[in-house]
């Protein structure tokens, strides 16, 4: 018995590629009936940034030897990054969600993968896949972070950053690089934006829902419109940026005619810092801020979040983040808006 095991454990002291080729198949054939594996109920599951998420793999018999693999679907890559594999009595993690992930295990049949804390970057296609000799089989689930989508441009204007330029940008701010689905499905709620931004694809894009001159002219249909792929290096563009909420995090307003300095200065005194562009459309989304003060961010910008459209707030009719650009740092007009993790 105790060499039964042995070798049964003896596949987990070989490290499998972290990245692993695959290719998407063709034709119209339909999908191998599962044998295995049961069918999830919902092939996607929605969360939240920082949440602890689960995704669902059951077994419906165990196979007399079997692994079961669980990866990431790495599109840009063509290819699926390991993250655990487990014969259902030893398992092994890899990759940088490795500290992050363990199997569910609230049963022998259960092979589901939980997520802690989860990120940004955690956002994709997952597939569970039973590993039985020629009998393989999988089952693929989609993880969802609720979340908002929000262009960017630095300090130094207009169409400046380059592929990767843009990917710091959006990270600097507490968020990445949106993703296309997201940018299109941000269009469906309402953003409308003349400037072209890169997404995480490295394709370049903006979203119209009033048809304009400057914006491509009227006779264009609303959309999410597209330069296509763009030269990484060589291309610059605006970026469109992706956060969700943070759990256990608060973003509040200080009043004051304050410089820059003295802005990040009173954010300090509170025991916090001052928010970040991120944060604070994280706040306007999930938490409903709502104020009328331009107050300084951590990038040098004056913003104010609305979610409640009022005359006596500039008279904007649509709610939003709004901005005052990026004044000079000495002038004292403005309060802040500070982040501090609770």
């Amino acid at each position: 018995m105790h060499q039964l095991l042995l070798l049964s454990s003896l596949w987990l002291l070989v490290v499998p590629s972290v990245l692993s080729i695959f290719q998407s198949p063709t034709g119209t054939l339909a999908p191998p009936q599962l044998q295995y594996l049961l069918e999830p109920l919902h092939s996607a599951v929605h969360t939240r940034r920082g949440a602890t998420a689960t995704l669902p793999c059951v077994l419906r018999a165990l196979p007399r030897n079997y692994r079961v693999k669980w990866s990431k679907v790495e599109p840009a890559n063509y290819g699926e990054s390991v993250i655990i594999i487990t014969n259902g009595l030893y398992h092994r993690n890899y990759g940088p969600l490795s500290p992050r992930v363990r199997l569910r295990h609230s049963h022998r049949y259960d092979a589901s993968l939980t997520i802690s804390h989860v990120a940004l970057e955690d956002e994709g296609r997952y597939r569970c896949q039973l590993v039985n000799g020629l009998e393989d089989e999988s089952v693929s689930l989609t993880l969802h972070l609720e979340g908002v989508v929000f262009p960017y441009q630095p300090s130094s204007g207009r169409y400046k950053l380059n592929y990767q330029d843009a990917k710091r940008a959006c990270e600097q701010q507490d968020s990445r690089l949106a993703t296309y689905q997201q940018l299109y499905k941000a269009w469906t709620e309402g953003l409308d934006w003349c400037n072209a931004g890169w997404v995480l694809d490295g394709t370049v894009h903006y979203p119209i829902i009033n048809s304009r001159e400057p914006c491509g002219g009227r006779l264009l249909l609303p959309g999410v419109r597209t330069y296509g792929a763009r030269d990484k290096q060589k291309d610059r563009f605006d970026a469109f940026c992706f956060t969700s909420a943070l759990q256990g995090s608060h973003v509040y307003f200080i009043r004051g005619h304050l410089n820059f300095k003295e802005a990040a200065q009173a954010c300090r005194n509170n025991g916090a810092a001052m928010a970040k562009v991120g944060q604070l459309y994280s706040a306007w989304k999930f938490s409903q801020l709502d104020r009328c003060d331009g107050g300084w961010l951590e990038d040098g910008s004056v913003r104010f979040p609305i979610t409640t459209p009022r005359q006596r707030c500039g008279g904007l009719p649509h709610p939003g983040v709004h901005s005052f650009g990026f004044p000079s740092k000495d002038r004292r007009i403005y309060g802040t808006y500070c982040f501090v993790e609770e």
